[in-house]
């Protein structure tokens, strides 16, 4: 299945160790941009008691949540530690900097 992938700016948008959000019609996306460079993104709700995971702290390719601490993997979405829980992470490119999601894989996921 092909995906379709919307444009959601430039990595030069994003800070280092930082998060943008991009609001979705099936909700607020986060994209992340770790210290390594890399990016990541993820629904922007923990699945604890749902908060901005945007606002959180990024360290190595994970996300501590603002409210309770929660560590959340940017690779796979899932709690980590002792914690259960997920978010569903979204498929992004990176093309010369420029970003773009598949929204496709978020309507999938939500039916």
């Amino acid at each position: 299945m092909d995906m379709n992938w919307i444009a959601i700016g430039n990595i030069a948008d994003i800070p280092l160790r930082g998060a943008r959000c991009v609001k979705t019609p099936q909700g607020k996306i986060a994209v992340f941009r770790t210290a390594e460079n890399e990016v990541f993104a993820i629904e922007d709700h923990c699945p604890h008691k749902g908060g901005p995971l945007s606002q959180g702290i990024v360290h190595a390719k994970a996300v501590t949540c603002p409210l309770h601490n929660w560590v959340i993997s940017l690779e796979t979405g899932k709690a980590l530690g002792a914690d259960l829980g997920a978010v569903k992470t979204v498929p992004l490119r990176n093309e010369d900097g420029a970003l773009f999601i598949a929204l496709e894989s978020l309507m999938m996921a939500a039916e």
